[in-house]
């Protein structure tokens, strides 16, 4: 359990109400009133109010203030917290205090966090815009990779904290990351820039206590009327920016918030997910739930050729959210790495964390239909370019666009288990890629002349199936071109600029 600081603790009248504002750390020069929302500022013994601050929004977070934790053998209290905004999303930054007296922060994203402490930068920072997205940098002499260049402001705050950014006010974050799995933000709210630097952490490995309670959440959720045809809409996520209408399947957008004006845009050509929103299963031995669900084309560079693939988020309270990826070349499970991967200078192979993956597929990629929920403001005919790699069942890959790039890890998972999962024991054979390998059994008992006819029969019947007219990869996993073998096709990606910040 965390131990008191050792710092003497500094309270005052809060300048705007009179209520009593907290100060745990000698190095907080801002506070917000829990009472009356009141911005303050601290000067030696003095409060100051300098403004109000937005409320909170309810983003039914474990965490609260005043839950506390051990890191690296070292125990800290949460005494703050700041809601942050970008194109794609929002994410939050807990201000903890160290048992020695120092900050860190503890990042929350969608599920995702990451444990960070304030780096001296031993030479003067470049602007945000010298920061090219996919270029390679050095940072204290040692190389990170630049995965995020994106304009964000503070939505909120809570709490003490060691700065505040001017409410509303744009300013860049610029995050790189290294091949050891390390996070560097570059914040340019403050002048001179400020760097942390840390690595992901699970909640559980935090030792905390003092969490929020299950009780304190409202699972009712929002309802709203669709602005295409009137039928009622429910967000489900707190944290959800799009979403589709379960009746005339409009893409809505969320970002504007409930109430406000609703952008929404048309889906033609449906596509059905074998695996129902909603449906409920245990991988790895977690529980998920299906909360959404898209379709993807894939051209390779130069080809007509088109493929398509699914790819559905499952979602969990502790661990946040998942891809489980359907093509014809198998099911697999990914999720975004925190580091950034080494890429070979021929783009043939990459390294992370001392395994060295190969390249399978480059393409481009693009969304064609969406269902159900998302934690980024997902839009039809996004675009990315797309890289797989794989080292046996290990699977690597890259997305990038223009402001990021994503890489997520996994690994293949055969069709009997995602059956089981999701008790769909039913649809087995529908579920069943090429991962499944039905010739290698049972053929050693039968005569030559027989296996000869079964393998003559299962050309044919590719031939056949490759290349039927009816097969849309606009809607199935499959490819347009009639004599091509190509059986990939995003099978180890999952991402589509949902990044996020962390």
């Amino acid at each position: 359990m965390a131990t008191p600081s050792p710092q003497r603790a500094y309270r005052a009248p809060c300048p705007g109400c009179g209520a009593p504002v907290d100060f745990l750390s000698a190095q907080s020069s801002h506070a917000v009133c829990a009472y009356c929302q009141s911005t303050v500022v601290r000067n030696g013994e003095t409060l100051a109010r300098i403004g109000k601050m937005a409320e909170l929004f309810d983003d039914h977070s474990p965490l609260q203030l005043q839950a506390s934790g051990t890191w690296n053998n070292l125990a800290f209290t949460l005494v703050g917290r700041l809601q942050y905004k970008y194109a794609e999303g929002t994410w939050t930054e807990w201000h903890a205090v160290r048992a020695d007296g120092t900050s860190a922060f503890l990042g929350e994203d969608n599920g995702a966090y990451v444990f960070t402490t304030p780096l001296l930068a031993q030479r003067e920072i470049p602007a945000a815009e010298q920061f090219l997205v996919g270029a390679t940098t050095a940072i204290n002499g040692k190389t990170f990779s630049v995965a995020s260049n994106q304009t964000v402001s503070l939505m909120a705050a809570q709490g003490e904290l060691p700065h505040l950014p001017a409410l509303g006010e744009p300013f860049a974050m610029v995050e790189l990351r290294s091949a050891e799995g390390e996070v560097l933000s570059v914040d340019y709210g403050t002048q001179p820039p400020s760097l942390s630097i840390g690595t992901a952490v699970r909640l559980e490995d935090l030792q905390l206590v003092g969490l929020r309670s299950e009780s304190v959440k409202d699972e009712k959720g929002r309802q709203f009327d669709c602005p295409s045809c009137g039928a009622p809409v429910s967000v489900k996520l707190a944290s959800s920016k799009s979403i589709t209408c379960g009746s005339c399947h409009s893409l809505i957008d969320l970002t504007g918030g409930i109430g406000g004006e609703l952008r929404h845009a048309a889906q033609d050509e449906p596509v059905q997910p074998l695996i129902p929103l909603g449906s409920q299963g245990k991988l790895q031995g977690v529980d998920w739930q299906v909360v959404g669900f898209q379709h993807r084309m894939g051209t390779a560079p130069g080809d007509d050729e088109q493929f398509g693939w699914e790819e559905y988020l499952l979602f969990n309270a502790k661990r946040g959210f998942l891809f489980l990826v359907d093509s014809t070349e198998g099911w697999s499970l990914v999720k975004p790495a925190t580091g950034a991967p080494q890429m070979a200078g021929n783009g043939q192979s990459a390294t992370y964390l001392g395994s060295r993956y190969q390249l399978k597929d480059t393409y481009n990629a693009e969304t064609s239909y969406v269902l159900g929920e998302f934690y980024w403001q997902v839009q039809r005919g996004q675009k990315t370019s797309n890289r797989d790699f794989a080292s046996g069942k290990s699977l690597l890959s890259m997305e990038q666009s223009a402001q990021e790039v994503t890489w997520s890890v996994g690994s293949t998972v055969d069709s009997s288990l995602v059956a089981t999962a999701f008790k769909l024991e039913g649809k087995k054979d529908l579920l069943q890629r090429s991962d499944a390998s039905p010739l290698g059994l049972g053929l050693a008992g039968m005569s030559p002349k027989t296996v000869v006819w079964i393998l003559m029969v299962v050309v044919l019947l590719v031939v056949v199936f490759s290349s039927r007219s009816n097969c849309d990869p606009n809607v199935e996993n499959c490819s347009s071109g009639a004599s091509s073998g190509r059986t990939s096709g995003g099978s180890y990606g999952g991402f589509s600029s949902g990044g996020g910040h962390k």
